[in-house]
């Protein structure tokens, strides 16, 4: 009977959020609103997939939803063009993250197409599909023109969606139980993925430590990914904290108790590692050398912590992360020699769907998997590599001088959240291949375009990209 509950809920959810989305888009040709869509879908995508298969069975419904993110972004991109009569007269500024955006994806279109690697053409062009809805999710931010009610509308369903997170892990940590074990997870991977479950609780591995305790996702894929996620709700609600009066600030900071609350329920030393260094990144941005101090003593804090209150269990548990004793850690490394080891015989790259954890990568020709970065540099070459590396570093750089020249708070704010997000997502791309988490990657490259669009308008840096 809950199968069928939760499926009405999904149904009553996802139906009108299509509705509306559409109806904006192709009628009022708003077409910009595909973002809503996405900040609304992505972060239940598979809990909305995993309900939908265990109240149908139904592959061909599955592969409905599945497709239909991808959908609303290949018809605004299409009503883009469609509503722009003078596309060719339009007048592009291109900057340095747009030239490498569309190298990168060139690059990876290439060798789509060349007989390269084992993977079958299928493979290569559903792999290349996942690279290229990205870089227009980024295009469509890259010429999206949005008032100030409308990015504040993008905010307040970011800090909805921090806080709703929140409220599940809570929940979930009430009744001891994942969240997923009622959505129909395992029977979503075994039916339409072909994944057997493993783990001592019914689901995968990433949803326990290695003291067999539990590691809470919410409604996210996997605490991996809502780990990760909450980095943009932190983000989010303290850079409006910082820009809003004191007497209205209370709730960001409740948007960024809760961001901190899933990442603890999340148990991910990674995310952990990448918030403490978002917060020095921000310190350094803002100068607030008084949350660099707060952040170097939380540091010396925890360290005092684990050599002499922690219980044995827990140091050793550190002790073996650091030093890479850890199983995770080990595979971690074993991964990361395996790409290196490849990219060394094979420095031009063996083929996309060769490496990564994506659906068209099967585990038979799989090589390497659990670093975003070797993941591009196994299948593109070290040429591939570098592009993805000048351009994470471009988005950084040039989002933190739209935000430090903007004269619209709006706008730096999309700027501020868009960089320190890339930033505080370089860490989890060295340990899981970080562009699948469809919420914080997409979002965040949406934000970097908005980002652009107004660095180019102003012509930053003597007018050049």
């Amino acid at each position: 009977m809950i199968e069928y509950v939760l499926f009405i809920f999904v149904l009553l959810g996802f139906v009108p959020l299509l509705y509306l989305t559409l109806q904006a888009m192709v009628f009022k040709g708003k077409w910009e609103y595909v973002v809503y869509f996405l900040l609304a879908y992505l972060p239940f995508h598979i809990t909305a997939l995993s309900i939908v298969y265990q109240a149908t069975y139904s592959g061909l419904l599955v592969s409905f939803f599945q497709v239909a993110k991808d959908f609303l972004v290949i018809l605004a991109f299409l009503l883009f063009i469609l509503y722009h009569k003078n596309i060719f007269q339009y007048p592009f500024r291109l900057t340095k993250v747009d030239k490498l955006f569309s190298v990168f994806i060139g690059l990876a279109f290439v060798y789509m197409l060349l007989p390269l690697g084992e993977a079958t053409l299928i493979s290569k062009v559903l792999y290349f599909k996942n690279m290229l809805i990205p870089a227009m999710v980024y295009f469509l931010g890259r010429n999206t023109n949005f008032d100030d009610k409308e990015i504040t509308n993008v905010f307040r369903i970011i800090f909805t969606i921090a806080i709703a997170a929140f409220i599940f892990n809570i929940v979930e940590n009430m009744l001891d139980t994942h969240l997923q074990s009622y959505t129909g997870y395992a029977l979503f991977l075994q039916g339409i993925n072909q994944i057997e479950t493993t783990g001592n609780f019914g689901l995968q591995w990433t949803f326990e430590t290695q003291a067999v305790t539990k590691r809470f996702a919410s409604f996210f894929a996997d605490p991996l990914e809502l780990a990760s996620s909450v980095l943009m709700g932190f983000s989010a609600g303290l850079i409006w904290y910082l820009t809003t009066k004191r007497e209205y600030s209370f709730f960001y900071i409740v948007v960024m108790f809760c961001s901190m609350g899933s990442l603890i329920f999340s148990s991910s030393r990674a995310a952990f590692a990448s918030f403490f260094i978002m917060i020095f990144f921000i310190a350094m941005v803002f100068k607030l050398y008084k949350l660099i101090l707060f952040g170097f003593s939380a540091a010396v804090l925890f360290l005092v912590y684990i050599l002499f209150f922690a219980s044995e269990e827990f140091y050793f548990f550190v002790v073996d992360t650091i030093t890479f004793q850890n199983a995770s850690s080990v595979g971690h490394l074993v991964e990361w020699l395996i790409g290196v080891d490849s990219m060394i015989e094979s420095p031009l790259g063996i083929g996309l769907a060769m490496s990564g954890n994506l659906g068209s990568v099967t585990d038979e020709l799989r090589v390497g998997g659990e670093n975003q970065f070797l993941i591009y540099g196994v299948q593109l070459g070290i040429i591939g590599l570098s592009l993805y590396i000048l351009m994470l570093y471009f988005a950084i750089s040039h989002s933190i001088r739209v935000f430090r020249d903007a004269e619209n708070v709006m706008t730096a704010r999309v700027a501020f959240v868009g960089a320190t997000v890339k930033f505080g997502m370089l860490l989890p791309l060295f340990t899981a291949n970080a562009e699948m988490y469809n919420y914080v990657s997409w979002i965040s490259w949406w934000m970097v375009g908005y980002a652009m669009n107004h660095y180019s308008k102003r012509k930053i840096i003597d007018g050049k990209g």
